[in-house]
């Protein structure tokens, strides 16, 4: 077989597990605008009205109003523990130093199950499940690698040298990062952010153990789906698709933008 039939064969394989994947999703979005109660072909019609039953529930606005409270705090507070956890690892040697890293990247290789069930037997330990600080501290935990992650990438790529001639010109430490690494890390800083706003935003499982009453919007659609065979479920999910994609391909753009720096030779 030629090498040209592998990579057709390649590329067709991989348009394939594609559109498997995405075939739920376009599905999803397709009947959200039919106007027939049921997902069915031929579609009945064009409508918006399972968007406007669904952003006019109450009990939907409550759910993504909490998304948006935890979502963008979770945010925040990732991007700055993985940014401390990255550095770290870039500019320290320590003793446990492969456990540290370890430690910090195991989260998002645990089942979401088991996540969520150890999550949820030590807050009712220290009595914070089933609350809103609850899905917060689940939240910063898994989506802190992530900015870790991004971080270290763009720190990757900076030259040492930049730091120790900071500190030549008598710069503090913390001078330095504020005035060299910080601004050599921004747009990875907003790329964690948003990844990690994204990651909290949709995240299900381990909310559903520990949020309690304090519903967010994917534990909402399960109610719904528990409940009754709603259109409103494709609106509400494409929706909440639609608002991931938003911040992932914000983060690609955002991340794309930091090129490697190469030092150019001096001129003799």
């Amino acid at each position: 077989m030629s090498w040209k039939m592998l990579r057709l064969g390649g590329r067709l394989y991989t348009l394939l597990v594609v559109a498997i994947i995405l075939a739920p999703l376009v599905a999803s979005l397709i009947f959200s605008f039919n106007a027939d109660r049921f997902p069915s072909l031929p579609l009945k019609g064009f409508t918006l009205e399972w968007y406007s039953q669904t952003f006019t529930d109450p009990l939907i606005l409550d759910s993504l109003k909490r998304s948006f409270m935890v979502a963008i705090p979770v945010g925040l507070v990732s991007t700055a523990l993985g940014f401390a956890a990255a550095y770290s690892d870039y500019r320290y040697s320590f003793r446990g130093k492969s456990i540290f890293i370890l430690l910090m990247l195991l989260p998002p290789t645990i089942p979401a199950v088991i996540m969520g069930l150890a999550m949820l037997s030590y807050l009712s330990r220290v009595d914070l499940a089933g609350n809103v600080y609850s899905i917060f501290i689940c939240h910063v935990v898994t989506g802190l690698p992530f900015a870790m992650a991004l971080i270290r990438l763009r720190l990757s790529q900076m030259d040492p040298s930049l730091e120790q001639a900071a500190w030549n010109l008598r710069a503090s430490s913390l001078q330095s990062l504020r005035y060299v690494v910080i601004p050599f890390c921004a747009q990875s800083l907003i790329a964690a952010f948003l990844i990690t706003t994204a990651v909290s935003f949709d995240e299900f499982a381990v909310a559903w153990f520990v949020s309690g009453l304090e519903e967010t919007v994917p534990v909402r659609v399960l109610v719904f789906l528990q409940g009754q065979v709603s259109p409103r479920i494709n609106a509400i999910g494409t929706a909440v698709f639609a608002t991931s994609i938003f911040l992932v391909v914000l983060a690609m753009a955002f991340s794309g933008l930091g090129k490697t720096v190469r030092s150019k030779p001096a001129s003799s």
